[in-house]
């Protein structure tokens, strides 16, 4: 064991069961380990590195404004906090941006933002928030409560009330479920990542947003996953046709930095006012510069090819050995296996290529950008570790 495995496991918290592999270096969609043996980088991070490793105009951009103004608070102006807020709506049509740190602040403000709407519009009483099951939102109090998976919560209990599980793909039961409830939100993954990277079927999206619409029920997107160019939309909700009132995004978005988004619609962009809610990093310069330089290149050109690497992956697996089924959307895509999935995990690894899991699935989150010639190499080593 090396020094540095044997001092994370004395001194950082024992929240992670982490691989035995030390990371020490990489560039684009290959990484290192502390032997120098080469991997080819199917997880990004868990869907942040979009462009990958240490990529040249990220760097700049982050060095640049790391050398003028890493941070100042909130009760000032900086022009890369502003200057994202502006990129953000021109490109998806909201309203207004609140910034945070993380997927889990983003949902928080977009949980907060709906309940003030409802209790202003209808009452306090309409507090309630349906979100579907095996969906994921966070791992604070409240963010956990909107998770709807049990497996989450039972060591964490009481949480945050006021949450309801629908059931994925029932159109009637999410109906039934707001004729019986005081609803403020409905909030959704269009496609679900910890739940086990499953796209949302249309027409259930579709229903969604009518009621939303005809009921006046916030709908959230939860984009901290699968948006920023994912699914091959710059927001996945937009393969779906829909506009929501409120969609929340971080991963992705700042290439590396912690960075969280809430953006509003027309419905909501007014609700929250001085000192309804805040954050100290919350539209850090530094991150919003990072931002900045990923949000810029997520264009059409990338989005073509991010769909047409996705395509290559679900034809090279689909009928491949040992695999029963592939889901997801764009690069953001569950295998399931015959084999144990960790133990697929494993192979990869061993063989250099680093992918995820998902509950029972393999997970993979390529870059954005992955170069063809290393995905496709990558994903021989993948078909290969799946083979029965």
């Amino acid at each position: 064991m090396s020094d540095i495995k044997a001092l994370d496991k004395e001194y950082v918290a024992n929240t992670y069961a982490r691989f035995p592999l030390e990371l020490t270096h990489g560039k684009g969609s290959l990484i290192y380990d502390e032997n120098e043996k080469e991997y080819i980088d199917l997880g990004s991070g868990i869907a942040v590195t979009a462009f990958g490793i240490a990529d040249d105009l990220w760097q700049k951009a982050v060095a640049r404004q790391a050398g003028t103004l890493q941070h100042t608070s909130n009760l000032y102006y900086t022009a890369p906090c502003v200057e994202l807020a502006k990129m953000l709506c021109e490109k998806t049509g909201m309203k207004k941006v609140f910034f945070s740190n993380s997927g889990a602040e983003a949902n928080e403000c977009a949980i907060k933002t709906a309940r003030k709407y409802a209790a202003g519009k209808k009452g306090s009483e309409y507090y309630n928030i349906i979100t579907l099951k095996n969906s994921f939102h966070g791992r604070t109090v409240t963010t956990l409560a909107a998770t709807g998976q049990d497996v989450f919560h039972k060591d964490f209990l009481p949480l945050t009330e006021g949450f309801l599980y629908a059931d994925v793909n029932d159109s009637e039961n999410i109906k039934k479920m707001v004729a019986e409830n005081k609803v403020a939100a409905i909030m959704i993954e269009c496609v679900q990542g910890e739940g086990g990277v499953a796209a949302l079927d249309a027409e259930f999206v579709k229903t969604i947003a009518e009621i939303c619409e005809k009921e006046d029920i916030i709908l959230i997107c939860d984009e901290v996953q699968c948006g920023n160019g994912r699914c091959g939309a710059l927001y996945c909700y937009m393969n779906y046709g829909i506009t929501p009132d409120i969609v929340s995004t971080a991963k992705g978005l700042a290439g590396g930095l912690p960075l969280g988004a809430t953006l509003f619609g027309e419905k909501t962009k007014a609700v929250l006012g001085a000192s309804d809610h805040g954050s100290t990093f919350g539209g850090n310069p530094v991150c919003c510069a990072g931002a900045l330089s990923i949000l810029s290149r997520i264009d059409e050109e990338l989005l073509a090819s991010v769909k047409a690497k996705s395509e290559y992956i679900f034809n090279e697996l689909q009928n491949a050995s040992g695999v029963k089924s592939v889901s997801g959307m764009g690069l953001m895509i569950g295998i399931e296996t015959e084999k144990n999935a960790s133990d697929v995990v494993k192979e990869c690894m061993e063989n250099g290529v680093l992918v995820l899991k998902a509950k029972t699935k393999v997970r993979l989150l390529p870059a954005l950008n992955i170069p063809d010639e290393l995905l496709k190499k990558a994903v021989e080593v993948l078909k290969k570790a799946c083979e029965v």
